[in-house]
């Protein structure tokens, strides 16, 4: 499959959305000059093209094994993934104190899109790893974060996180695994875990992972929860008592081993804990916001991984006649329309995302503002941006034709990879009703309002200002409706205020000097076409709940 970084459209949105500039004024992140950037961002290029890329048949094809001596990777991950640990790759947005570059946030997330868009589901470990030391960096004791941190850093040693077990999916506070004090400052844990990628593999000496327990006597739901640190191999070199059980048969991402753990089995399973007793859910969380925009740069790699080979594909495949002569099908109307809303709704997801990334960034820096504001875009920028991944990878499929359809041109790679995306860390309906049932109320309503007027200030597109005030009056309506209500139009409002944000960053980046005709089109097709559908959905989000409730369950 071809594969090229998207590079340009990066430092684009870097400099003319996240405004890095700005960022990189402050003395915490002076190292991020623009030479620097262009460094990390052509070299994780060429990285990628050459280590991950070339695997990303295999990883689909043949995927991890389950093997009595735990899971063994493809051919040739091992080499790329010793490789990436060599080039720094896991190092750049890590505190310096740990070993890693302390480079922002934002462009460690431009990292791991190019990693991703080249092999996606190897990506999954490195982006797992980034979540674990968020939680250490902010939860860790002292000798936890010495200890466990840099390696943690280089990708020496890989992270995942351990929440979902068989009868506590979404709700976290019905888990039952338990740990109990051994008298000697660690916990014996036990219980099994469900869904954990990368949960066992190997490309690492060693796997820390984070487990959420409950200890002796614990408040039941999430009150009783507790976050500990328990790794595969103990610092000692002993084996932990952690055993895979099975690896799960996928739609995709068959290169990311999806574990079911098991831990304690012969009652010797040691783990630490992580911050205050009972503060597993804060800790979590710390993974989890983290993760959640990881989750939607994920959708921005599956878009713009489409997108590329849809473009090879069309550029290639003569049918049919244009103005009398044998014609690539990239010279069809309805397929330059699809090529056109592949690459306006890739470069909308990249800009949202990347924008929400650029608050944690100010947020680091002490920003009030931008930390109410992370908090108002984590639920679109996960949620929309994987509906786009989802959508422009059938878009692939569809431009491949029946070729799409078989497994040979790799195009329906790209969506069953993407299909997971609206589903893990928080379901896309779960993001929705964030939205409505907790970020609308941020400061009284104040975070919505300022995003708002953001927004109103800029806009200038005959159907993005409609948009941007159907986004207010509803909104301001949800704010005082009832839950039934709320959460019935809570998708299509996630989806209207997420493509009026879309429709902001695009239009700002449009009116740049420097923009070059990819840029203007897709923004002119994006402001034209597709923000006029997001008013469409303004009755959906209007309308209360009772038809939903209209039929009782059994009808169903």
């Amino acid at each position: 499959m071809p594969f090229a970084a998207a590079t340009a459209d990066q430092r684009f949105v870097l400099d003319h959305v996240v405004r890095l500039d700005e960022i990189a004024a402050a003395d915490r992140f002076a190292a991020a000059s623009p030479d620097v950037i262009e460094a990390v961002l052509d070299g994780v290029a060429q990285f990628a093209a050459g280590e991950w890329a070339p695997l990303l048949r295999a990883g689909d094809t043949i995927g991890a094994k389950w093997t009595p001596d735990g899971v063994k990777m493809p051919a040739g991950f091992p080499e790329a993934y010793r490789a990436y640990v060599e080039g720094g790759w896991g190092t750049i947005g890590v505190d310096e104190q740990w070993g890693g570059q302390g480079l922002p946030f934002v462009v460690q997330a431009a990292v791991l899109e190019t990693l991703g868009t080249a092999n996606m589901a190897f990506a999954l470990c490195p982006t797992l790893t980034v979540g674990a030391i968020e939680a250490l960096a902010h939860h860790g004791s002292p000798e936890q974060q010495a200890t466990y941190l840099p390696r943690l850093a280089t990708g020496e040693w890989t992270g995942t996180m351990n929440l979902t077990e068989p009868q506590a999916g979404s709700d976290v506070g019905a888990l039952r695994t338990t740990a109990t004090p051994r008298g000697d400052g660690t916990f014996a844990i036990k219980g099994t875990k469900i869904f954990i990628s990368f949960g066992d593999h190997d490309l690492a000496d060693n796997i820390v992972h984070l487990v959420l327990a409950r200890t002796p006597d614990a408040p039941a739901g999430t009150r009783g929860i507790s976050l500990f640190l328990v790794p595969k191999v103990r610092l000692d070199g002993t084996p932990n008592d952690v055993r895979v059980v099975s690896i799960e048969h996928k739609m995709g991402l068959h290169a990311s081993p999806t574990c079911v753990l098991s831990f304690g089995d012969h009652d010797d399973c040691r783990g630490e804990l992580i911050g205050p007793e009972f503060g597993g859910m804060r800790a979590m969380f710390t993974m989890m916001n983290n993760a959640r925009l990881n989750v939607g740069l994920q959708g921005v790699q599956s878009a713009e991984a489409a997108t590329q080979a849809a473009v090879a594909y069309a550029r290639d495949r003569v049918q049919g006649a244009r103005d009398g002569k044998a014609a690539a099908i990239v010279e069809h109307a309805d397929v330059r329309r699809m090529l056109l809303r592949m690459k306006a709704q890739t470069m909308a997801a990249r800009a949202l995302v990347y924008y929400a990334c650029g608050q944690v960034d100010r947020a680091t820096l002490g920003d009030a503002r931008a930390k109410e504001r992370l908090e108002m875009m984590t639920p679109l920028a996960k949620a929309h941006a994987t509906d786009i991944g989802n959508e422009v990878a059938s878009l692939g499929i569809q431009i491949h034709g029946g070729m799409g359809y078989v497994e040979e041109t790799g195009a329906a790679q790209f969506f069953r990879d993407a299909r997971i995306t609206p589903i893990y860390e928080g379901t896309n309906g779960i993001q929705a009703a964030d939205l409505v049932g907790r970020k609308l109320a941020l400061s009284n309503g104040g975070a919505f309002a300022d995003l708002i007027a953001d927004m109103r200030a800029e806009a200038q597109a005959p159907a993005l200002v409609p948009l941007i005030d159907a986004c207010e009056a509803i909104g301001r309506r949800l704010q005082g409706a009832n839950a039934d209500d709320r959460h019935a139009a809570s998708y299509p409002f996630l989806t209207m205020l997420s493509v009026a944000s879309c429709g902001w960053l695009m239009e700002r980046q449009a009116r740049v000097d420097g923009a070059d005709q990819v840029k203007k089109v897709a923004a002119a097709f994006y402001l034209e076409q597709v923000v006029p559908e997001a008013l469409g959905l303004e009755a959906a989000a209007n309308a209360d709940a009772s038809v939903l409730y209209a039929l009782p369950a059994e009808a169903f």
